[in-house]
């Protein structure tokens, strides 16, 4: 009787120890989900902010375009701009390099020509000493010393003239030539069988040239 007793008593104390084991399982089993439910929540989270990520990178489609569209406008006119300026720093640069050139044209042009005419200045100096020359050599010598006056003033003329010749000095034709405005100037008109309309008749003073260029047009009367 004893040892029924005492089976029975055990078998109340496992059955009232049981319930106790069970329910400390339990207590461990959600204090530990409670440990870990921060951890969770955390994963949680995270995950939600790699698809709201997702969501934002891909966005809407129609907004997307959208902004493509507004970066590709202000692209075009970004080119546009820039192209503009080239295009004005081109024209700015051409303008320039034609000035410099014409520039550097006549500089050369006012080199060759004061080169070519060096002698112009000293030429048209020398003109009235010519023409003084010409007017005494016109005097007749009576006696033979006026003959070696003229004779020698005749060579001193004709080396002025040929000195005058090296460096492109040439008396302009004038007589029975027709009248030349760019060689000749008219001082008067007259009326002569001989020539034909609007020619040269009579040279009153020589004209001359340096090279090309008229240093004094001759004047001369000219035929009606």
């Amino acid at each position: 009787m004893e040892k029924e007793r005492d089976v029975a008593q055990e078998q109340a104390t496992y059955e009232q120890e049981s319930p106790n084991a069970e329910r400390q399982e339990e207590l461990k089993e959600n204090e530990h989900q409670e440990k870990n439910a921060p951890e969770g929540q955390e994963k949680v989270r995270e995950e939600n902010g790699r698809q709201d990520a997702q969501k934002d990178e891909i966005g809407d489609p129609e907004k997307a375009k959208e902004e493509q569209n507004e970066e590709l406008a202000a692209a075009n006119a970004k080119i546009a701009e820039l192209e503009a300026k080239i295009k004005e720093m081109e024209n700015r640069y051409l303008r320039l390099y034609a000035d410099f050139e014409n520039f550097r044209r006549r500089t050369r042009q006012e080199m060759e020509a004061a080169e070519k005419y060096r002698a112009q200045s000293l030429v048209s100096d020398l003109l009235p000493v010519l023409d003084n020359f010409e007017r005494a050599l016109k005097i007749k010598a009576e006696d033979e010393q006026a003959k070696s006056i003229l004779q020698g003033m005749e060579m001193v003329y004709r080396s002025v003239l040929d000195a005058l010749k090296k460096e492109g000095v040439e008396a302009i034709e004038a007589v029975g030539k027709p009248f030349d405005p760019h060689l000749h100037q008219a001082v008067m008109q007259v009326e002569d069988s001989n020539y034909e309309p609007n020619t040269v008749v009579e040279e009153l003073q020589k004209g001359y040239k340096l090279k090309d260029r008229v240093i004094r047009p001759a004047m001369v009367k000219v035929s009606q």
